[in-house]
């Protein structure tokens, strides 16, 4: 007698039926929330003029003035997204990628066969430079690569200036008058002095912002470990993000505003990388024109023992 017995599954199942029916339920679509149908695009980058003017302090640390940043920023749901990648990638881009081990097909030694198969006692052994061995190669170790990863302009841009503009809301920030003649001899006791006027701890982290560094005011600054000078050129996220507070000057706040406003275009960064991709090109030009001389005169001179006077004008 053979009994019929129906596969249990889940639809099937009485147990998540209201009805003891073998009928297999249609699924059920859901339907989309009211919430979610016919949403406005968000944007993606807002402009955080800031409504709390910041203080402009002088070198005494009296306040004289006031000013305002107005930087693009990313909108609050990306912003941290946005700044996480850029930083990621500053990081990742600084490694060299030169750790390197041997594997056990690249270590000296290791063809003869170290004591015979039987008779020992011993496990087998068949070379000395198995990964197991002391000496050995090594199972999956580090090679040569390339780290480096790559971001757009404009997102590592949004990412500079939402990191500025964060500071600047969470009253982190100062701007303090152009100080770079202010010291006439390099002093760090002098410097120091003047962080306390500004209301700065030397025992905390602080990255300055300005758009020249002095003789001066470099060597003063460069024994304080917590203190980082930075200019446009230097300008990155990491410091930004690592210090407590941030110095600014008032010619910074305009170049701030000029670079990361609302109103840049974005062609001044593809003039200057245009600019100092030319010039590198130009050095290594003129470094391989020099390395070229230098090899054609050392194996002219050695093999055919003449004068080498004659040879720095052989390129037309």
């Amino acid at each position: 007698m053979a009994a019929s017995s129906s596969s249990l599954s889940f639809f099937s199942s009485t147990i998540f039926l209201t009805s003891s029916s073998n009928k297999v339920p249609k699924p059920i679509q859901l339907a989309k929330p009211n919430s979610l149908i016919n949403l406005p695009p968000k944007p993606l980058i807002v402009s955080s003029q800031l409504a709390s003017p910041l203080p402009i302090l002088s070198f005494t640390g009296e306040k004289i003035g006031e000013t305002y940043l107005d930087l693009k920023s990313a909108a609050p749901d990306t912003a941290r997204a946005v700044v996480h990648r850029a930083l990621i990638t500053d990081m990742q881009n600084k490694r060299r990628g030169t750790a390197s081990t041997l594997t056990r097909g690249e270590v000296r030694g290791g063809g003869r066969k170290p004591y015979s198969q039987k008779k020992t006692g011993r496990a087998r052994r068949g070379s000395n430079r198995t990964p197991l061995r002391p000496g050995g190669g090594v199972v999956f170790g580090p090679k040569p690569r390339d780290w480096s990863i790559k971001i757009n302009k404009k997102e590592k841009r949004l990412a500079i200036s939402t990191a500025i503009a964060s500071a600047a809301a969470a009253e982190n920030t100062i701007v303090v008058e152009e100080f770079d003649g202010k010291f006439e001899r390099p002093k760090t006791k002098e410097f120091i002095e003047a962080m306390r006027r500004w209301g700065l701890d030397p025992k905390q982290k602080a990255t300055f912002l300005v758009m020249e560094v002095s003789e001066n005011v470099e060597k003063s600054s460069r024994n304080i470990g917590t203190l980082k000078m930075l200019t446009p050129r230097t300008l990155n996220l990491f410091d930004i993000l690592d210090a407590e507070t941030l110095v600014l000057t008032p010619s910074t706040v305009d170049f701030l505003n000029g670079r990361y406003g609302v109103e840049f275009e974005g062609d001044g960064d593809e003039e200057e990388e245009e600019s100092e991709a030319a010039a590198a090109a130009a050095a290594a030009a003129a470094a391989f024109d020099c390395l070229y001389v230098a090899l054609h005169v050392t194996s002219i001179s050695v093999l055919d023992r003449q004068p080498v006077s004659h040879l720095f004008a052989f390129r037309s």
